[in-house]
Protein backbone atom coordinates (compact mmCIF):
# COMPACT_ATOMS: atom_id res chain seq x y z
CA UNK A 1 0.00 0.00 0.00
CA UNK A 2 1.04 3.58 -0.48
CA UNK A 3 2.35 5.57 2.46
CA UNK A 4 2.83 9.21 3.22
CA UNK A 5 6.32 10.61 3.22
CA UNK A 6 6.30 11.06 7.00
CA UNK A 7 5.14 7.49 7.58
CA UNK A 8 7.95 6.19 5.41
CA UNK A 9 10.54 8.32 7.17
CA UNK A 10 9.32 7.31 10.60
CA UNK A 11 9.50 3.65 9.68
CA UNK A 12 13.06 3.98 8.36
CA UNK A 13 14.25 6.12 11.28
CA UNK A 14 15.46 9.07 9.21
CA UNK A 15 12.93 11.81 9.86
CA UNK A 16 14.14 14.98 8.18
CA UNK A 17 16.27 13.32 5.50
CA UNK A 18 13.60 13.56 2.84
CA UNK A 19 11.98 10.75 0.86
CA UNK A 20 9.07 10.38 -1.47
CA UNK A 21 8.57 6.97 -2.94
CA UNK A 22 6.32 4.01 -2.44
CA UNK A 23 5.86 0.94 -4.59
CA UNK A 24 7.84 -1.49 -6.70
CA UNK A 25 8.54 -2.44 -10.29
CA UNK A 26 8.36 -6.19 -9.94
CA UNK A 27 10.34 -7.28 -12.96
CA UNK A 28 13.02 -4.61 -12.43
CA UNK A 29 13.49 -4.85 -8.67
CA UNK A 30 14.77 -7.94 -6.91
CA UNK A 31 12.43 -8.90 -4.10
CA UNK A 32 9.81 -6.84 -2.27
CA UNK A 33 10.34 -3.09 -2.33
CA UNK A 34 10.43 -1.07 0.85
CA UNK A 35 11.11 2.64 0.67
CA UNK A 36 14.29 3.53 2.54
CA UNK A 37 15.89 6.74 3.72
CA UNK A 38 18.29 8.70 1.55
CA UNK A 39 21.87 7.81 2.40
CA UNK A 40 21.03 4.14 3.15
CA UNK A 41 21.78 3.22 -0.45
CA UNK A 42 23.07 4.66 -3.69
CA UNK A 43 26.45 6.37 -3.80
CA UNK A 44 26.51 8.50 -0.68
CA UNK A 45 25.81 12.18 -0.06
CA UNK A 46 26.09 14.78 -2.80
CA UNK A 47 29.26 16.87 -2.74
CA UNK A 48 28.87 20.61 -3.45
CA UNK A 49 30.35 21.49 -6.83
CA UNK A 50 32.91 24.32 -6.54
CA UNK A 51 32.02 25.33 -10.10
CA UNK A 52 28.38 25.76 -9.11
CA UNK A 53 26.95 23.56 -11.86
CA UNK A 54 26.22 20.01 -10.70
CA UNK A 55 26.53 18.30 -7.31
CA UNK A 56 27.39 14.58 -7.50
CA UNK A 57 28.43 11.85 -5.04
CA UNK A 58 32.12 11.49 -4.25
CA UNK A 59 33.98 9.65 -6.99
CA UNK A 60 31.73 10.93 -9.78
CA UNK A 61 32.74 13.50 -12.37
CA UNK A 62 30.92 15.51 -15.00
CA UNK A 63 31.86 17.17 -18.25
CA UNK A 64 29.84 19.87 -19.95
CA UNK A 65 29.32 18.73 -23.53
CA UNK A 66 27.30 21.68 -24.77
CA UNK A 67 25.69 24.90 -23.52
CA UNK A 68 23.02 27.07 -25.08
CA UNK A 69 24.33 30.12 -26.88
CA UNK A 70 27.72 28.60 -27.68
CA UNK A 71 28.47 28.00 -31.35
CA UNK A 72 27.35 24.72 -32.86
CA UNK A 73 30.41 22.89 -34.18
CA UNK A 74 28.69 22.66 -37.56
CA UNK A 75 28.74 26.45 -37.87
CA UNK A 76 24.94 26.49 -38.36
CA UNK A 77 24.38 28.95 -35.52
CA UNK A 78 24.24 28.99 -31.70
CA UNK A 79 23.33 25.97 -29.59
CA UNK A 80 19.53 26.28 -29.17
CA UNK A 81 17.76 26.89 -25.85
CA UNK A 82 15.58 24.71 -23.63
CA UNK A 83 17.33 21.32 -23.60
CA UNK A 84 14.71 18.64 -23.01
CA UNK A 85 14.28 14.96 -23.94
CA UNK A 86 17.33 13.07 -25.21
CA UNK A 87 18.61 9.63 -26.16
CA UNK A 88 22.02 8.00 -26.63
CA UNK A 89 22.30 5.70 -29.64
CA UNK A 90 25.19 3.46 -30.77
CA UNK A 91 27.29 4.53 -33.72
CA UNK A 92 30.15 3.04 -35.68
CA UNK A 93 33.56 2.35 -34.13
CA UNK A 94 32.32 2.82 -30.57
CA UNK A 95 30.83 6.22 -31.22
CA UNK A 96 27.70 7.49 -29.46
CA UNK A 97 25.03 9.67 -31.04
CA UNK A 98 23.18 11.98 -28.65
CA UNK A 99 19.91 13.35 -30.01
CA UNK A 100 18.60 16.29 -28.00
CA UNK A 101 15.23 18.03 -28.09
CA UNK A 102 14.79 21.79 -27.81
CA UNK A 103 11.39 22.72 -26.36
CA UNK A 104 11.34 26.11 -28.07
CA UNK A 105 8.32 28.31 -28.57
CA UNK A 106 8.13 31.49 -30.63
CA UNK A 107 9.93 33.47 -27.89
CA UNK A 108 12.98 31.19 -27.62
CA UNK A 109 16.25 33.02 -26.95
CA UNK A 110 18.14 30.68 -29.27
CA UNK A 111 15.88 28.93 -31.81
CA UNK A 112 16.97 25.83 -33.68
CA UNK A 113 18.62 27.19 -36.85
CA UNK A 114 16.62 26.58 -40.02
CA UNK A 115 18.64 24.29 -42.32
CA UNK A 116 17.50 23.50 -45.88
CA UNK A 117 16.23 19.95 -46.16
CA UNK A 118 15.76 19.63 -42.39
CA UNK A 119 13.15 22.35 -41.73
CA UNK A 120 9.42 21.58 -41.47
CA UNK A 121 7.95 25.05 -40.85
CA UNK A 122 10.23 28.12 -41.10
CA UNK A 123 8.17 29.73 -38.31
CA UNK A 124 8.85 26.86 -35.89
CA UNK A 125 11.67 27.53 -33.41
CA UNK A 126 12.02 24.01 -31.98
CA UNK A 127 13.68 20.85 -33.18
CA UNK A 128 16.62 18.59 -32.37
CA UNK A 129 20.39 18.78 -32.41
CA UNK A 130 22.68 15.77 -32.64
CA UNK A 131 26.08 15.34 -30.99
CA UNK A 132 28.48 12.58 -32.01
CA UNK A 133 30.99 11.44 -29.37
CA UNK A 134 34.07 9.30 -29.91
CA UNK A 135 34.80 6.20 -27.82
CA UNK A 136 36.52 8.41 -25.21
CA UNK A 137 33.45 10.63 -24.90
CA UNK A 138 34.92 13.61 -26.74
CA UNK A 139 32.54 15.62 -28.94
CA UNK A 140 33.32 15.06 -32.63
CA UNK A 141 30.39 16.95 -34.12
CA UNK A 142 27.28 18.90 -33.16
CA UNK A 143 24.66 19.82 -35.73
CA UNK A 144 20.99 20.46 -36.43
CA UNK A 145 19.06 17.21 -36.89
CA UNK A 146 15.55 18.60 -37.51
CA UNK A 147 14.25 22.19 -37.41
CA UNK A 148 11.05 24.14 -37.89
CA UNK A 149 9.12 22.07 -35.37
CA UNK A 150 7.61 23.43 -32.15
CA UNK A 151 7.85 22.71 -28.43
CA UNK A 152 9.84 19.47 -28.83
CA UNK A 153 9.46 18.00 -25.38
CA UNK A 154 10.38 14.31 -25.09
CA UNK A 155 10.14 11.33 -27.41
CA UNK A 156 11.76 7.92 -27.47
CA UNK A 157 14.31 5.75 -29.30
CA UNK A 158 13.38 3.16 -31.90
CA UNK A 159 14.79 -0.39 -32.06
CA UNK A 160 16.51 0.65 -35.32
CA UNK A 161 18.47 3.43 -33.56
CA UNK A 162 16.61 6.56 -34.55
CA UNK A 163 14.80 9.05 -32.31
CA UNK A 164 11.11 9.97 -32.39
CA UNK A 165 10.82 13.60 -31.31
CA UNK A 166 7.43 14.79 -30.07
CA UNK A 167 5.82 18.22 -30.40
CA UNK A 168 4.04 19.19 -27.19
CA UNK A 169 1.58 21.54 -28.87
CA UNK A 170 -1.49 21.34 -31.07
CA UNK A 171 -1.41 24.79 -32.64
CA UNK A 172 -2.45 24.95 -36.26
CA UNK A 173 -1.32 26.97 -39.25
CA UNK A 174 -2.14 30.65 -38.75
CA UNK A 175 -1.66 30.50 -34.97
CA UNK A 176 1.47 32.06 -33.42
CA UNK A 177 2.75 32.76 -36.92
CA UNK A 178 3.00 29.08 -37.88
CA UNK A 179 2.63 28.23 -41.55
CA UNK A 180 1.85 24.54 -40.93
CA UNK A 181 -0.09 22.49 -38.39
CA UNK A 182 1.88 21.27 -35.37
CA UNK A 183 1.44 18.53 -32.79
CA UNK A 184 3.19 15.69 -34.62
CA UNK A 185 5.98 13.16 -34.16
CA UNK A 186 9.08 13.32 -36.38
CA UNK A 187 11.70 10.62 -36.90
CA UNK A 188 15.34 11.73 -36.57
CA UNK A 189 18.35 9.73 -37.77
CA UNK A 190 21.38 11.22 -35.96
CA UNK A 191 23.86 9.45 -38.24
CA UNK A 192 22.30 11.05 -41.34
CA UNK A 193 19.54 13.58 -40.57
CA UNK A 194 18.79 14.11 -44.27
CA UNK A 195 17.75 10.46 -44.46
CA UNK A 196 14.71 11.23 -42.30
CA UNK A 197 14.33 14.93 -43.12
CA UNK A 198 11.44 16.83 -41.55
CA UNK A 199 8.43 14.63 -42.27
CA UNK A 200 5.53 14.58 -39.78
CA UNK A 201 4.23 11.11 -38.92
CA UNK A 202 0.63 12.23 -39.24
CA UNK A 203 -1.02 8.83 -38.67
CA UNK A 204 0.44 8.82 -35.14
CA UNK A 205 -1.89 11.66 -34.22
CA UNK A 206 -1.85 15.41 -33.79
CA UNK A 207 -1.97 16.33 -30.12
CA UNK A 208 0.24 17.57 -27.28
CA UNK A 209 2.72 14.73 -27.50
CA UNK A 210 5.15 14.04 -24.68
CA UNK A 211 6.95 10.69 -25.02
CA UNK A 212 6.82 7.31 -26.75
CA UNK A 213 7.94 3.74 -26.11
CA UNK A 214 8.04 0.88 -28.61
CA UNK A 215 7.30 -2.76 -27.88
CA UNK A 216 10.49 -4.35 -29.33
CA UNK A 217 8.74 -7.62 -30.17
CA UNK A 218 5.53 -6.45 -31.79
CA UNK A 219 6.33 -2.91 -32.86
CA UNK A 220 3.39 -1.27 -31.08
CA UNK A 221 4.17 2.37 -30.27
CA UNK A 222 2.79 3.78 -26.99
CA UNK A 223 2.36 7.56 -26.70
CA UNK A 224 1.65 9.96 -23.82
CA UNK A 225 -0.22 13.26 -24.04
CA UNK A 226 0.70 16.14 -21.75
CA UNK A 227 -2.41 18.28 -22.14
CA UNK A 228 -2.43 21.56 -20.23
CA UNK A 229 -6.15 21.99 -19.66
CA UNK A 230 -8.96 19.72 -18.50
CA UNK A 231 -10.08 17.30 -19.75
CA UNK A 232 -6.51 16.10 -19.62
CA UNK A 233 -4.47 13.88 -21.87
CA UNK A 234 -4.89 10.30 -22.99
CA UNK A 235 -2.61 7.29 -23.21
CA UNK A 236 -2.38 6.01 -26.79
CA UNK A 237 -1.10 3.11 -28.80
CA UNK A 238 -0.24 3.16 -32.49
CA UNK A 239 -0.46 -0.04 -34.54
CA UNK A 240 1.90 0.48 -37.52
CA UNK A 241 1.19 -0.91 -40.98
CA UNK A 242 4.86 -1.94 -41.06
CA UNK A 243 5.78 -2.84 -37.47
CA UNK A 244 9.53 -2.85 -36.77
CA UNK A 245 10.13 -1.93 -40.40
CA UNK A 246 13.16 0.26 -39.86
CA UNK A 247 13.96 3.84 -40.80
CA UNK A 248 11.01 5.55 -42.45
CA UNK A 249 8.61 2.64 -41.90
CA UNK A 250 6.26 4.64 -39.66
CA UNK A 251 5.42 6.87 -42.62
CA UNK A 252 3.40 3.95 -44.02
CA UNK A 253 0.67 4.75 -41.49
CA UNK A 254 -1.30 2.68 -39.07
CA UNK A 255 -4.11 2.83 -36.53
CA UNK A 256 -4.20 5.19 -33.54
CA UNK A 257 -6.13 4.10 -30.45
CA UNK A 258 -6.71 5.54 -26.97
CA UNK A 259 -6.82 3.60 -23.70
CA UNK A 260 -10.12 3.10 -21.89
CA UNK A 261 -10.05 1.68 -18.37
CA UNK A 262 -13.68 0.60 -17.83
CA UNK A 263 -15.27 2.62 -15.05
CA UNK A 264 -12.22 4.89 -14.60
CA UNK A 265 -12.62 8.25 -16.34
CA UNK A 266 -9.63 9.81 -14.50
CA UNK A 267 -6.54 8.03 -13.12
CA UNK A 268 -5.74 10.65 -10.46
CA UNK A 269 -7.95 9.25 -7.63
CA UNK A 270 -6.13 5.89 -7.79
CA UNK A 271 -3.35 6.28 -5.21
CA UNK A 272 -2.91 2.85 -3.62
CA UNK A 273 0.20 1.14 -4.94
CA UNK A 274 -0.68 -2.20 -6.48
CA UNK A 275 -4.16 -1.17 -7.57
CA UNK A 276 -4.86 -3.01 -10.83
CA UNK A 277 -7.50 -2.85 -13.53
CA UNK A 278 -8.14 -5.75 -15.88
CA UNK A 279 -9.91 -5.66 -19.20
CA UNK A 280 -8.26 -2.49 -20.50
CA UNK A 281 -9.77 -1.52 -23.84
CA UNK A 282 -8.31 0.30 -26.84
CA UNK A 283 -10.66 2.52 -28.80
CA UNK A 284 -10.02 3.85 -32.31
CA UNK A 285 -9.42 7.62 -32.38
CA UNK A 286 -12.19 9.18 -34.50
CA UNK A 287 -9.99 11.89 -36.08
CA UNK A 288 -6.22 11.43 -35.50
CA UNK A 289 -5.43 14.71 -37.28
CA UNK A 290 -7.77 16.64 -34.95
CA UNK A 291 -8.82 18.92 -37.79
CA UNK A 292 -11.59 20.61 -35.80
CA UNK A 293 -11.56 19.01 -32.32
CA UNK A 294 -8.61 17.99 -30.13
CA UNK A 295 -8.49 14.22 -29.76
CA UNK A 296 -9.07 14.27 -25.99
CA UNK A 297 -12.37 16.14 -26.63
CA UNK A 298 -13.61 13.87 -29.40
CA UNK A 299 -16.58 11.54 -29.03
CA UNK A 300 -15.43 8.10 -27.88
CA UNK A 301 -18.97 6.85 -27.36
CA UNK A 302 -21.25 6.69 -24.32
CA UNK A 303 -18.61 4.90 -22.21
CA UNK A 304 -16.14 7.73 -22.65
CA UNK A 305 -12.36 7.46 -22.40
CA UNK A 306 -9.75 7.56 -19.58
CA UNK A 307 -7.89 10.82 -18.91
CA UNK A 308 -4.93 11.76 -16.70
CA UNK A 309 -3.10 15.00 -15.96
CA UNK A 310 0.53 15.52 -17.00
CA UNK A 311 1.21 12.24 -18.79
CA UNK A 312 4.94 12.52 -19.42
CA UNK A 313 7.73 9.91 -19.39
CA UNK A 314 7.16 6.59 -21.19
CA UNK A 315 9.44 3.59 -21.58
CA UNK A 316 9.45 -0.16 -22.22
CA UNK A 317 10.82 -2.55 -19.59
CA UNK A 318 10.63 -6.35 -19.60
CA UNK A 319 7.23 -7.25 -21.03
CA UNK A 320 5.49 -4.03 -20.05
CA UNK A 321 5.19 -0.38 -20.92
CA UNK A 322 5.46 2.22 -18.15
CA UNK A 323 4.21 5.78 -18.19
CA UNK A 324 4.39 8.71 -15.80
CA UNK A 325 1.71 11.06 -14.53
CA UNK A 326 3.89 13.87 -13.21
CA UNK A 327 1.23 15.32 -10.88
CA UNK A 328 -2.48 16.02 -10.58
CA UNK A 329 -4.10 19.16 -9.16
CA UNK A 330 -7.80 19.21 -8.41
CA UNK A 331 -7.73 23.00 -8.65
CA UNK A 332 -6.82 22.58 -12.32
CA UNK A 333 -9.54 20.04 -13.05
CA UNK A 334 -8.23 16.65 -11.93
CA UNK A 335 -10.51 14.47 -9.85
CA UNK A 336 -7.87 14.24 -7.07
CA UNK A 337 -4.39 15.48 -6.14
CA UNK A 338 -1.11 13.60 -6.27
CA UNK A 339 2.59 14.42 -6.71
CA UNK A 340 3.51 11.75 -9.20
CA UNK A 341 2.57 8.24 -10.33
CA UNK A 342 4.17 5.56 -12.47
CA UNK A 343 1.79 3.13 -14.17
CA UNK A 344 2.56 -0.24 -15.74
CA UNK A 345 0.52 -1.66 -18.61
CA UNK A 346 0.74 -5.39 -19.36
CA UNK A 347 -0.36 -5.91 -22.99
CA UNK A 348 -0.64 -9.69 -22.68
CA UNK A 349 -3.09 -9.46 -19.76
CA UNK A 350 -4.61 -6.10 -20.71
CA UNK A 351 -3.91 -5.04 -17.13
CA UNK A 352 -3.02 -1.58 -15.81
CA UNK A 353 -1.29 -1.32 -12.41
CA UNK A 354 -0.17 1.62 -10.29
CA UNK A 355 3.39 0.72 -9.27
CA UNK A 356 5.02 3.88 -7.87
CA UNK A 357 3.73 6.93 -6.00
CA UNK A 358 5.94 10.00 -5.49
CA UNK A 359 5.61 13.09 -3.40
CA UNK A 360 6.30 14.79 -0.08
CA UNK A 361 3.18 15.49 1.92
CA UNK A 362 4.47 18.65 3.58
CA UNK A 363 7.68 20.28 2.36
CA UNK A 364 8.13 20.84 -1.39
CA UNK A 365 11.78 21.80 -0.79
CA UNK A 366 12.51 18.16 -0.04
CA UNK A 367 13.07 15.82 -2.97
CA UNK A 368 10.83 13.49 -4.79
CA UNK A 369 7.91 15.32 -6.38
CA UNK A 370 6.79 15.67 -9.98
CA UNK A 371 8.74 12.95 -11.83
CA UNK A 372 9.23 13.77 -15.50
CA UNK A 373 11.71 12.14 -17.89
CA UNK A 374 12.67 8.65 -16.77
CA UNK A 375 14.93 5.86 -17.98
CA UNK A 376 16.16 2.41 -17.00
CA UNK A 377 19.55 2.30 -15.30
CA UNK A 378 22.07 -0.21 -16.73
CA UNK A 379 22.01 -2.45 -13.64
CA UNK A 380 18.24 -2.32 -13.22
CA UNK A 381 16.08 0.21 -11.44
CA UNK A 382 15.37 3.71 -12.65
CA UNK A 383 16.74 7.20 -13.09
CA UNK A 384 14.11 9.89 -12.64
CA UNK A 385 14.31 13.59 -13.48
CA UNK A 386 12.53 15.81 -10.97
CA UNK A 387 10.47 18.76 -12.22
CA UNK A 388 8.93 20.37 -9.15
CA UNK A 389 9.50 23.29 -6.82
CA UNK A 390 12.68 23.94 -4.87
CA UNK A 391 15.90 22.03 -5.49
CA UNK A 392 16.00 19.88 -8.62
CA UNK A 393 17.45 16.36 -8.58
CA UNK A 394 18.08 13.30 -10.64
CA UNK A 395 16.99 10.40 -8.42
CA UNK A 396 17.87 6.75 -8.65
CA UNK A 397 15.50 3.99 -7.60
CA UNK A 398 17.34 0.74 -6.91
CA UNK A 399 16.23 -2.78 -7.73
CA UNK A 400 15.23 -3.11 -4.05
CA UNK A 401 13.02 -0.04 -4.30
CA UNK A 402 15.38 2.32 -2.44
CA UNK A 403 15.50 5.96 -3.50
CA UNK A 404 18.72 7.99 -3.56
CA UNK A 405 19.91 11.30 -5.03
CA UNK A 406 22.37 11.04 -7.91
CA UNK A 407 22.65 14.69 -8.93
CA UNK A 408 21.46 18.14 -7.86
CA UNK A 409 21.39 21.21 -10.09
CA UNK A 410 23.30 24.22 -8.85
CA UNK A 411 22.72 26.77 -11.63
CA UNK A 412 20.63 29.48 -9.96
CA UNK A 413 18.15 30.98 -12.42
CA UNK A 414 16.46 33.03 -9.71
CA UNK A 415 18.08 35.59 -7.41
CA UNK A 416 20.34 35.24 -4.33
CA UNK A 417 17.34 36.10 -2.16
CA UNK A 418 14.90 33.82 -4.02
CA UNK A 419 16.93 31.08 -5.72
CA UNK A 420 15.44 28.80 -8.36
CA UNK A 421 16.87 25.95 -10.36
CA UNK A 422 16.16 24.64 -13.83
CA UNK A 423 14.61 21.21 -14.14
CA UNK A 424 16.52 18.14 -15.29
CA UNK A 425 15.48 16.40 -18.50
CA UNK A 426 16.57 13.79 -20.99
CA UNK A 427 18.39 11.41 -18.66
CA UNK A 428 19.86 8.53 -20.67
CA UNK A 429 22.84 6.17 -20.64
CA UNK A 430 25.51 5.36 -23.19
CA UNK A 431 25.00 1.99 -24.86
CA UNK A 432 27.84 0.51 -22.77
CA UNK A 433 26.24 1.81 -19.54
CA UNK A 434 29.40 3.64 -18.39
CA UNK A 435 28.21 7.23 -18.89
CA UNK A 436 24.99 8.96 -17.92
CA UNK A 437 23.92 11.94 -20.01
CA UNK A 438 21.44 14.46 -18.70
CA UNK A 439 20.24 17.96 -19.59
CA UNK A 440 19.54 21.00 -17.49
CA UNK A 441 16.58 22.66 -19.19
CA UNK A 442 17.54 26.24 -18.23
CA UNK A 443 20.20 27.36 -18.84
CA UNK A 444 20.40 24.70 -21.53
CA UNK A 445 23.32 22.46 -20.53
CA UNK A 446 24.19 18.88 -21.51
CA UNK A 447 26.28 16.90 -19.00
CA UNK A 448 28.17 13.61 -19.27
CA UNK A 449 28.49 11.94 -15.84
CA UNK A 450 31.00 9.17 -15.15
CA UNK A 451 31.90 7.37 -11.96
CA UNK A 452 31.87 4.07 -10.08
CA UNK A 453 28.52 2.85 -11.39
CA UNK A 454 27.30 -0.29 -9.69
CA UNK A 455 26.27 -3.24 -11.83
Amino acid sequence: MSATRRQILARSGVIGAGIAFSGALSELFAGPAAAQGLGHTGYGPLVPDPEGLLDLPRGFRYRVLSREGDALRSGEGPVPSNHDGMTALPGRSGRVHLVRNHENRATATHPVPAVPGLTYDPAGKGGCTALTLDRRGQVLSERVAVAGTAVNCAGGPTPWHTWLTCEETEEQAGSSGYTKDHGFIFEVDPADPYRTGAVPLTAMGRFQHEAIAIDPRHGVVYETEDAFLAPFGLFYRFLPERPLGGVGSLRAGGRLQAMRVPGVPDLSPVQEVGASFDGVEWVDVPDPLADTTPIRLQDFGPRGITHAQKLEGCYWGGDHVYFVSSFAHSAEGSAADHRGQIWRYDPARRRLTLVIVFGPDTDVQLPGESPDNICLAPGGGLMVCEDGDGAQHVFGVTRRGEVYPLARGRQNIGTPEAPAWGEFAGVTFAPDGHTMYVNCYTPGTTFAVTGPWKS
